[in-house]
């Protein structure tokens, strides 16, 4: 009996089933409160009044797809929501009013998008929206009447990414990509965009450098910027003489997130994510009441609702080892009323601590990472195992996004499983600088993949990873590095898991959503531009298809068929071409979901494959199949018998 079989198994269904709540929102007023919770099964929209959550009501009533987000309208008089069909991203936004339950669709389009491009403090009831209905690759900006569904238009967009505007719902900026793959920041004046962009980026500051919102006077235009420096720093910029006001910076990581004023929009407090997250208040009353839920609270904390005169929070609390907690805050009063458990069933059960890491790569940049070590390997709690484990490399997608430290389902699932997880920030992350950025352009398959490498010989090095328990998985990019692992460096990895990974860049290039079209330069310029020689080279010695030969451990593949991002016809390349060498792989297909499983029954039946696919490729223990895939979707259209239980 070895150290992880003295802990129960977590149940799959306790990490990603349904969540008991989630989302919880306070109306603009403090009298409602709201959240997402299942009904027949699904995540809906729920309400019930402040003072008696007894009298919650459901309110939407999705029957397929869960509820991915909503909001309340800045009137208070409704909630918004949005909603696809079968993950193809084209969500569309409704309306339930309140009072009348009466639900309307704000945007009854076929194969469109919305984005909301503003709302305001002042003007309640209505919004401006961007819709790609009239042409798929540019949003034309709308100003939409939240009550009675009147749409108006503002704005015809021929050439634009993306829009902002001020507390008035007046159109002021514009942004489009320029040759150079940065960004161009155009005026707009009597919705007319002027000829000559007022700010510029180069294509080295265009992920790091962003408008971050106008005053609710106007007065004022917050950037977060990059621009003649490395990370980030948050600036104040007079919009009538363009003098710029530095606010805050820091050495190893861009400034992250704000916290405005309510009425003003003026910055009162500011994030910094490196290892951990970490808030700055820049008012002495926010400062006061974000020092005492930090007396309060153990782990992570922030705020994800408030009501308009800022007395009310909604506040949830991760503590890493237990469910994350949700609370209503009176600042006034200063008590934290419980509001709910995000999941309950969940208390009690072995979670594991993360341990932030710094690992450094071959040519001497550090790694930001995150390591969970299995219940028990660690009886010093020293953030090293006593002894090697087998090790689960978990790549994020993107690649511009990041790892943050945090509760992680899938960290602690495989964690209980008894192996040690290992997620890294590989150079490309986002939130590091654009040094840290832009060391990965033109990199896939390259120094990207190097990073990997670095960190799982880091891991066997420091004793904690069996270095022939090695596997590699992920999502998206993850996906990619998990099939570049596996063909790049064959000997390295036991075995993988990839997850709507894209196998040929080429072709991935190719297939981008219409909506990507006016950032196309992005992918150009970072991975390789298929238009010329050079770049039509690179992109194919990093594609994973033109080395599937190489593949010589076990590979289990899953796909939505709905993906608009990575089409299915990336893992039908790599699959169809591991058959023809002879070379075994297990695919399953999702006939209803897109780029990822949104539905608790497909989510839960993929863990279940892969638990049982890892166990028998490194060892670990895994919750045997059972009845699991009866509720899902989930196709096995190649190697049922890889999966030990599966072909039954």
């Amino acid at each position: 009996m070895t150290a992880i079989d003295a802990f129960p198994l977590i149940p799959r269904d306790h990490l990603f089933g349904n969540p008991t709540r989630s989302q919880g929102k306070i109306s603009p007023d403090g009298k409602w409160l709201s959240w997402l919770a299942p009904e027949g099964g699904v995540m809906n929209v729920w309400l019930a009044p402040r003072d008696d959550q007894s009298a919650a009501k459901v309110i939407t009533h999705s029957e397929d797809r869960p509820i991915p987000q909503y909001l309340w309208a800045p009137d208070g008089k409704s909630i918004l929501y949005i909603q696809d069909k079968g993950g193809d991203e084209n969500y569309l936004l409704y309306r339930v009013d309140i009072e009348t339950l009466a639900e309307t669709t704000l945007t009854p389009f076929e194969n469109t998008r919305v984005d909301v491009v503003g709302s305001s403090v002042a003007i309640k009831d209505k919004i401006l929206i961007g819709l790609n209905n009239r042409d798929p690759q540019f949003h034309d900006v709308h100003l939409l009447d939240l009550n009675t569904g009147d749409l108006t238009l503002v704005l015809e967009n021929d050439s634009y990414a993306g829009f902002m505007a001020d507390d008035t719902l007046t159109l002021r900026m514009a942004m489009r990509q320029n040759e150079a793959g940065g960004t161009d920041y155009f005026r707009i004046t009597d919705n007319v965009v002027e000829d000559e962009p007022f700010e510029t980026t180069a294509m080295e500051d265009a992920l790091t450098t962003s408008p971050a919102g106008y005053t609710t006077d106007g007065s004022v235009l917050y950037w977060l910027d990059s621009r003649d420096r490395n990370t980030a720093a948050l600036f104040a910029q007079d919009t009538q003489t363009g003098e710029r006001t530095l606010i805050a910076e820091d050495d190893k990581a861009d400034i992250g997130g704000t916290i405005r004023n309510r009425q003003t929009g003026v910055v009162e407090a500011y994030s910094v994510n490196y290892l951990k997250s970490e808030w700055t208040a820049l008012e002495p009353d926010l400062k006061a009441s974000l020092d005492w839920l930090g007396e309060q609270l153990e782990g992570e904390y922030g705020i994800s609702s408030r009501t308009d005169d800022n007395q009310t929070w909604i506040v949830w609390n991760d503590p890493l080892t237990a469910s994350t907690a949700t609370y209503i805050y009176d600042r006034k009063a200063e008590t934290l009323t419980p509001f709910y458990k995000t999941r309950p069933e969940l208390e009690g059960a072995p979670l594991q601590p993360m341990h932030p890491v710094e690992i450094e790569s071959r040519d001497g940049l550090t790694l930001p990472s995150y390591l969970t070590l299995p219940a028990g390997s660690d009886r010093e709690a020293s953030g090293r195992s006593d002894a090697p484990v087998p090790m689960v490399l978990m790549v994020h997608g993107g690649p511009w996004a990041r790892d943050s430290y945090g509760f992680s389902s899938i960290h602690q699932m495989l964690a209980n499983r008894g192996y040690a997880v290992l997620s890294v920030n590989f150079r490309g992350s986002t939130g590091f600088g654009k040094d840290f950025l832009n060391a990965a352009n033109k990199q896939w398959g390259l120094a990207m993949h190097d990073d990997l490498i670095d960190a799982v010989e880091w891991a066997i090095a420091e004793g904690i990873a069996d270095k022939d328990k090695v596997a590699i998985m992920g999502g998206s990019y993850g996906g990619y590095a998990t099939l570049a692992g596996l063909t790049f460096t064959p000997d390295t990895f036991a075995c993988g898991v990839d997850i709507v990974g894209p196998s040929n860049l080429e072709t991935l290039l190719s297939t981008i959503p219409p909506y990507w079209a006016p950032m196309v330069k992005i992918f150009h310029e970072r991975m390789g531009n298929p238009d010329t020689e050079e770049g039509l080279a690179l992109l194919k010695a990093a594609s994973p298809l033109y080395k599937a030969d190489k593949i010589v451990k076990p590979l289990l593949i899953a796909q939505g068929a709905n993906d608009p991002r990575v089409k299915q016809a990336e893992s039908d390349q790599i699959v169809g071409a591991m058959k023809e060498a002879g070379i075994p792989v297990t695919y399953v297909l999702y006939p209803d979901e897109g780029h990822g499983f949104a539905k608790p029954s497909n989510n839960i039946a993929f863990f279940a494959i892969a638990e049982n696919f890892l166990a028998e490729c490194i060892g670990g223990r895994a919750e045997p199949l059972g009845d699991v895939l009866e509720p899902s979707t989930a196709e096995i259209v190649e190697g049922a018998s890889h999966v030990q239980g599966l072909a039954a």
